[in-house]
């Protein structure tokens, strides 16, 4: 995926969009869990998408955008 804006943070209309695509995908994709390397191939962000909250996590630490 081609991004020409990398170095900028989201606007607020790209991060609404940015979320309703995740929900999407999390409705629509994720059966158990999907497991992603993105962002900066030298500093990458790993993350994980799962059905269940972490072990040991309480729900209330998660945030619903």
């Amino acid at each position: 995926m081609r991004d020409d804006r990398r170095d900028e943070p989201l606007s607020d209309d790209e991060l609404e969009l940015f979320l309703q695509y995740l929900h999407r995908f999390a409705q629509h994709d994720v059966d158990q869990f999907a497991l992603l390397e993105v962002g900066d191939p030298g500093h990458p962000c790993y993350v994980v998408l799962s059905r269940s909250p972490v072990p040991g996590t309480d729900r209330a630490a998660y945030r619903r955008p």
